[in-house]
Parts: structure tokens; sequence; C-alpha cells
């Protein structure tokens, strides 16, 4: 989502790291470019405003004059700016009361639903029993919907369609303590902020359900006009937070930089991806990191822990030492990559890969095509791929969907990782690096040392 303000901004701050002293023109010049790349990304006119002023009466004061680097200390007002602006901290869920009651509200089709069952899932990882309520009663197949996610995720899922959705939300209060549920999410109805009929049945359920959190799903991909969704329903429900999905979509971006400034209601997930582990906690340090291209590690981080199980990680890099890796190994660790997320997003949390992700088309569908080939092997060839003949790479090819070409590509490439793997078990390093250690001069060609020789 933030493809284009980031490059934007990795232009801007390569301009002021190249100057030794930046004047006051210089600062204006760069925060020119900066308010262009805000109002492109569709963020609010009175935020890029705010934020530009808050910038500038630091930038051009003693703290960016009296520093030896000046343009770094600018890009760090930056960064701190832009984590204020968004939050400057991550707001966790309410957690009083048993059960604690979370509401879900938005216009219709901005993942409400969807949203719920993931919120299941992130609190189901923490240890917690949710129950999901379907009081979306207007929608076509909304209930069925919201029961085969819960039956994916084995959490059950209330509803009465024969009462209104306060009702309905009153009788599932009742039944949660029975169930032994220690959290109830309920799902309403999308709805226009403008559809006064529909906005006073939500005020009763909210009524009813006295929730200690009220939040409100946006669509990101709506940009400016996601903001003032989140301004119409706070002017009727008092909204604890915001679920900003579809972060991962093609928008510009702009309503995640707006949406905390305009309404006061801090950010408290973002929806990512299709599966149900896509919802990530909000937290503004990282996603100003993101946005400015220096990356996500502790995300990144998180992600990997969440995902890889210890044991066959320590499994895998034991075999990884002694050299005896093998395609069954890369497997199993190929899959927990997927699980971790679409792989852009995943190697967009490094510093720096945005300028890479520019020059290099990585897809997942490529991510599918390695699967499909290492599926296609047997045992014996995935643990010895010595044994794969011509015909057995047609047998492959044709097994996944792919060409003997395609096989012959992974193979090289893991038979390289591989000697590469030997190389540092053996701790003899990679090589050429030692040419470049410390102390010590580049090797030179043959034909250099020996006309060096003879000149002697």
């Amino acid at each position: 989502m933030f493809d284009t303000i980031s490059q934007r901004f990795e232009g801007v701050f390569a301009r002021l790291r190249a100057r030794g002293r930046l004047s006051a023109a210089d600062v204006d010049a760069a925060l020119r470019e900066v308010r262009q790349a805000l109002l492109e990304a569709d963020v609010n006119l009175g935020v890029t405003r705010d934020f530009l002023d808050r910038v500038r009466e630091r930038a051009v004061g003693d703290e960016v004059s009296a520093s030896l680097t000046p343009g770094q200390q600018v890009i760090k007002i930056v960064h701190e700016e832009l984590v204020k602006t968004l939050g400057e901290a991550n707001v966790p869920l309410r957690q009083a009361g048993v059960p604690t009651i979370i509401l879900l509200a938005g216009l219709q089709g901005s993942g409400k639903t969807t949203t719920a069952a993931k919120l299941a899932v992130h609190l189901l990882a923490q240890g917690r029993r949710p129950l999901l309520v379907a009081a979306d009663l207007q929608r076509p197949a909304a209930v069925e919907q919201l029961q085969t996610l819960g039956e994916r995720i084995g959490v059950p899922v209330f509803t009465e369609r024969s009462n209104r959705p306060p009702r309905l939300v009153k009788a599932a209060l009742k039944e949660a303590p029975r169930l032994n549920r220690d959290v109830v999410i309920i799902d309403t109805a999308g709805r226009l902020q403008i559809d006064q009929e529909l906005m006073n049945e939500l005020a009763e359920v909210a009524k009813e359900a006295a929730p200690h959190e009220i939040l409100l799903v946006v669509d990101a991909m709506t940009g400016q006009e996601a903001v003032n969704v989140a301004q119409g329903f706070k002017d009727r429900l008092n909204l604890t937070g915001l679920i900003l999905t579809k972060l991962d979509g093609d928008a510009r971006g702009g309503a995640a930089i707006s949406a905390r400034s305009v309404t006061g209601v801090p950010i408290k997930f973002v929806g990512v991806g299709e599966t149900l582990q896509g919802l990530e906690p909000f937290h503004p340090e990282r996603m100003a990191s993101r946005i400015l291209g220096m990356g996500d590690v502790l995300t990144l981080i998180e992600k990997a822990e969440e995902t890889f199980d210890q044991a066959s990680a320590e499994r895998a890099a034991a075999k990884m030492q002694k050299g005896q890796f093998t395609l069954e190994d890369f497997l199993e660790q190929f899959q927990a990559v997927k699980r971790m997320g679409p792989l852009k997003d995943v190697i967009a949390m490094l510093p720096g890969a945005g300028s890479l992700l520019r020059q290099v088309n990585i897809e997942d569908r490529d991510m599918g095509r390695v699967e499909g080939i290492i599926h296609s092997m047997t045992p014996e060839e995935r643990r010895n791929p010595k044994v794969i003949g011509n015909s057995r790479k047609r047998r492959i090819a044709v097994g996944s969907g792919t060409s003997p070409q395609d096989v012959n590509q992974l193979l090289r490439q893991f038979a390289d990782a591989q000697k590469m793997m030997k190389l540092l078990a053996g701790g003899r390093g990679l090589p050429g690096l030692k040419s470049l250690s410390p102390g010590r001069a580049p090797n030179r060609p043959p034909t250099a040392r020996k006309k060096k020789k003879s000149q002697r």
C-alpha cells in the first residue's frame, strides 16, 4: 500500500543526506516534496498541514543546525512526527469484565465478518475463549459466512434469526457464561453513517450489549472517505478503536495516516492478507518505519516466532551445520515462510527492501511452483536429488505443471545452497570473503602479480 509514498520519501531523504549543511531553503524544498507525497497518498489536508508545520518548526531550529549530520537529523524528526500523527503508542484491547464484550461496526463491504473471525483467532492465540455473535441479519448469507468461519477456527457462533439484533445480543450475553466463553465478539450489519434508521438500531445494540470495546472496521482502500466514515460513526457511538482492513491492497494509504489524527480514536489493528491469521496489532512506530522505507524488523521477528516451530527450526539448523540439509527440510521451512503471509509483505519488512522489490518481481505463484515441484518428487528424490535423471525430471515436471527446465533450475539452486552450507559448516567461510577481510589487501589477479615481479 505504501510503495509510492515510500519511494517519494526515499528520494527526499537521499537528497537530504547528500548535503553537508541545510539551509531554511533546503528544508522548505524537501518539505514541499513531502507535502506533495502526502497529498497524493490521500492524506487529509489538515493533517498534512499540521504535520509539516511541526516538522518545519523543529527542522529549522537548533536541533538540526547544531547536528553533525543535519540530513539524518531531519529524517529523525520526520519519523518522530509521523509516529505522533499515527498515535505514538500501541493501544491494546481492554480486558475489563468476564466476558469482555467487543462490538464491531462499519460499512457493508468493509470486511467486518472476516475481521470478527480474524480477531477471534488473535484472541485464541492469547489463550482466550471467544464467542462469535452473528447479529448481521441484513446481508444475505452473513450468518452462514460467520458460521463457516467459526467452524474453521473452532469457535462457536451464536445467532437467532427470529429476533431483532438488540434482543439477539441480549440472548448471546446470557449464553456466553454457559459456554464458558470469556470474550464476546458481535458482528453487526453494515450501514451508512447517514442512514438514521440503521444507525438508531446500532445504538440500541450498543446500549443492550454495553461493550467494553466498540471497534469501527474501516476499509483502508476507500482513501479519504474512510476518515469521513470514521468521523460519522464517532458522532453516534462511543468508539474506542479502529481496525483498518485491506492495508496490503493497492490504495494509497492516506486513511492509515489520517484516521487517528482526525478522529482522535486509536487504530488498534490492521488487516493484512486473506488468511485468518492476517490481523496485526497496530504499532505507530513500526508503521511509520514502513511508510518511510525503513522496514519493520520487530514485526518480522514476531511473525517468525508465531510461525516457526522451535524444534523443527533447531533440527534444520543442526542439519545445515552438518551439510545434511535436504529438499524435505527445505520444503518444511518454505511452508513456514508462506504462513507468515505474502512474500512481498514479508520482504518489505526488511530495512532498505523497498528498492530491491522495485527491481525484482517477486510473486507468490513462484513460491507455489517451487512447492509443487518438491511435492511431485518421491521421498527418496527429496532426500537425495542426485538420483533425479532426465526421465524423473520429466515426470516431476508433468506432476507439478511445470517444465523440465524449471526442475533443473530448482535442483541447481539447491545444489549451490548445499555447497554454501558445507563451506560454512567447515568454517571456511564464503569464497572470496577472506580476501576482503580487515587488514588484508584484496588478492591481485595472477597477471598483475607476475608483472609486479618482473619489474623488480
